[in-house]
């Protein structure tokens, strides 16, 4: 897509939100939304909802707005959430071990098909989601065989680099980083940066300055 570069990452998780009010949409047997109520129900207003689709083409229709289905079709197109995804998660701990079990993986086409660790207690261990603890060693293996796309770093601080090191030397180059310390990755690798406590720090930050706690 000739203008994905120019494409703000705020709106590309916007949509992800737009898909995921027109899953409940469908399900409460909406055939039209307007972009006035799936930007209520966003929490965003129309404008906003009309500029990030504007982005990818004409979805909706002049005073009739949009087909539910339909436009649901065309974000997945766009997210490319249209196809089935493999991840493997490295670091199985408590965090590690709760991903394996999410159920909302699987429902959306992202498949968790390995899991690592390189604790020999936990190596050749089954898991609550079906899958045998494997040895961080055989990462590159791993992702010949079972066409891992995406790495999920759920280790400590101090191990995450190297596994990101891991990943990227088999060719895996989208990353989620779970662990509280950022990666350094060449411009090739994708990382998304998920810091609990940068959530916190937001959420105290309106309790204290909005809501007066």
């Amino acid at each position: 897509m000739g203008k994905s570069n120019r494409i703000p990452k705020a709106t590309i998780t916007r949509l992800s939100i737009y898909y995921r009010q027109l899953e409940l949409l469908e399900f409460d047997g909406y055939r039209m939304v307007s972009s006035e109520k799936l930007a209520w129900l966003c929490q965003v207003n129309p404008a906003q909802v009309r500029k990030d689709l504007g982005y990818f083409g004409e979805f909706g229709v002049r005073g009739v707005g949009y087909d539910v289905i339909d436009l649901q079709a065309q974000i997945k197109k766009i997210l490319a959430v249209n196809r089935e995804w493999n991840f493997a998660i490295v670091g199985i701990g408590n965090l590690g071990s709760a991903l394996l079990e999410h159920q909302n993986f699987p429902a959306r086409g992202f498949n968790c098909v390995a899991a690592f660790d390189n604790d020999p207690l936990k190596i050749g261990k089954p898991t609550a989601a079906g899958l045998s603890i494997r040895d961080i060693e055989e990462l590159e293996e791993a992702v010949k065989e079972l066409n891992i796309e995406i790495g999920f770093i759920t280790t400590p601080a101090t191990a995450a680099q190297s596994v990101a090191d891991r990943f990227i030397m088999a060719n895996v180059n989208a990353i989620v980083n779970f662990s509280p310390t950022r990666i350094i990755v060449p411009d090739c690798c994708l990382v998304e940066n998920i810091d609990f406590t940068v959530k916190l720090d937001t959420l105290t930050y309106e309790l204290h300055h909005e809501l007066g706690i």
